[in-house]
């Protein structure tokens, strides 16, 4: 059996399993809260809710001891957590002993014992790298599914997943294509070839190719007035009326125009032309909104998730029109905390605060930036032509809890040759009381906030050496 038909196996013993809980059960469910927890979850109750089964929900942004001690004082008798569990396996095993547990996951597992209590999927177990193959709403998508075929109505949900966990590279891989098929068959998602520029069906077009930091365009990103340059010498005119032109306002000529200039403008970076890409178009949602294209939809949902509110997301994935328009307006709430992050940062970049390695920075903006906001801000530096090639970006913040959250990103890990999770895991390996979790791409950590200067310096040691490594390379 290969591994493919193994998590085929795996898929359906779970939906076998599920099948066996009483109606009468009420349901804890707990998942992660970025874009893909949020998606994983919403697919999750759409089943749920299916099957006319009671359920309670919470997504969490880590799942450790504390939080796993409160839902064992909880009267439920089945949990199951979505994009989240594998690194606490044994943890989830001693907390809910005699509870019925799933875990519909895709992140890599720590270490796994079978337990006559728990109902583990996750492609890892068959040899599948889940952290580029398939999203945890991937995985969800897939049991749902196997429970109930209706489930592939909701397919596009987890292609927003997999995008928002950045799992997209011009294409995705095996699993996540097969969900991507059946999303296109039944008119959930059109894929086309366009411009790779976030914001096409909401930003002015001045605006998008400001903001657009990947690929980075010369002399326009970062430049209101070079963009509106820019777009005049090519023969555009950024105006529409009295209004701004936005991307999807383009005809053909201007579209030619716009990828041949910038293209022009990129041609001393070593891949001009990667400005063309997959565009992922949901057809049934409305023209220039924020849920219409897969991957703005995706930032919508991180954006829900990282301001305290993935009900919203949740719910704007279920396609609930009322709460879809709250969660599109937490968007200018999220933008203003982005703006805030990166003007602490702008301003503190020669501080204390921000240490300057050789091939990686160390940023500890403490109070000044959410706990939640820090791997975003992280992952804008590390696309934009602010950090040389080659560069970690490890970022760190206090949380409310005492904890400190850290992220790791770097500059350039397109094929995920670098395992991120893997260095994080290395940096806290002798901080007490510290957990870990992500990918290869991205990857995140929490310890206690008084070790975080013992933190810093294993940190230092760490990525120095990963550092000259890349340089070698």
């Amino acid at each position: 059996m290969n591994p493919y038909e193994m998590f085929d196996e795996q898929v359906k013993a779970a939906a076998e399993a599920f099948r066996q809980i009483g109606k009468k059960e009420v349901i804890r469910v707990v998942s992660h809260l970025d874009a893909d927890g949020i998606s994983a979850c919403a697919l999750l109750l759409k089943l749920l809710n299916n099957d006319n089964r009671k359920y309670s929900v919470s997504t969490v942004q880590q799942l450790n001891n504390e939080v796993l001690a409160q839902l064992a004082a909880e009267p439920y008798k089945c949990f199951i957590f979505t994009d989240l569990g594998s690194g606490v396996i044994k943890e989830i095993k001693e907390a809910l002993k005699g509870r019925k547990v799933f875990i519909l996951d895709h992140h890599s597992i720590e270490s796994y014992e079978e337990a006559e209590n728990i109902t583990f999927v996750n492609p890892h177990i068959c040899g599948i790298d889940g952290g580029k193959e398939i999203s945890g709403a991937g995985v969800v998508f897939r049991f749902g599914c196997a429970v109930d075929s209706s489930m592939d109505e909701f397919s596009h949900i987890a292609i927003i997943g997999a995008i928002g966990d950045l799992q997209e590279q011009n294409g995705f891989l095996r699993l996540n294509n097969e969900i991507l098929e059946i999303a296109v068959r039944k008119n959930k998602i059109r894929v086309a070839k366009g411009l790779r520029i976030f914001g096409s069906q909401t930003k002015p077009l001045h605006k998008a190719l400001e903001y657009c930091t990947d690929p980075y365009i010369p002399g326009v990103s970062g430049s209101e007035s070079g963009a509106i340059q820019f777009l005049n010498q090519i023969g555009i005119n950024p105006k529409n009326g009295s209004g701004w032109k936005k991307i999807v306002h383009l005809d053909e000529e201007d579209m030619r125009k716009l990828v041949t200039g910038i293209i022009m403008k990129r041609l001393n970076e070593s891949k001009p032309d990667d400005v063309l890409g997959n565009i992922y178009i949901l057809p049934h949602e409305e023209e220039e909104s924020p849920t219409r294209d897969a991957k703005e939809f995706a930032t919508l949902l991180n954006a829900c998730g990282r301001l305290g509110r993935a009900s919203l997301g949740i719910g704007a994935c279920l396609g609930d029109r009322k709460i879809k328009q709250q969660a599109i307006r937490s968007l200018g709430d999220y933008k203003k905390e982005i703006v805030n992050a990166l003007n602490w940062y702008n301003e503190n970049k020669f501080s204390d605060d921000v240490f300057w390695g050789s091939g990686f920075v160390i940023i500890n903006a403490k109070t000044n930036v959410m706990s939640t906001m820090i791997g975003t801000l992280a992952s804008i530096l590390s696309k934009s032509n602010l950090m040389a090639k080659n560069t970690f970006i490890l970022s760190m913040a206090q949380a409310i809890d005492g904890n400190t959250k850290i992220s790791l990103r770097t500059t350039n890990n397109i094929d995920g040759h670098l395992d991120l999770k893997n260095i994080i895991e290395e940096a806290i390996s002798g901080i007490g009381n510290s957990e870990s979790g992500g990918h290869q791409n991205a990857a995140g950590a929490v310890i206690p906030k008084d070790k975080e200067n013992e933190f810093i310096e294993a940190a230092k040691e760490i990525l120095g050496k990963y550092a000259i490594v890349e340089k070698i390379g």
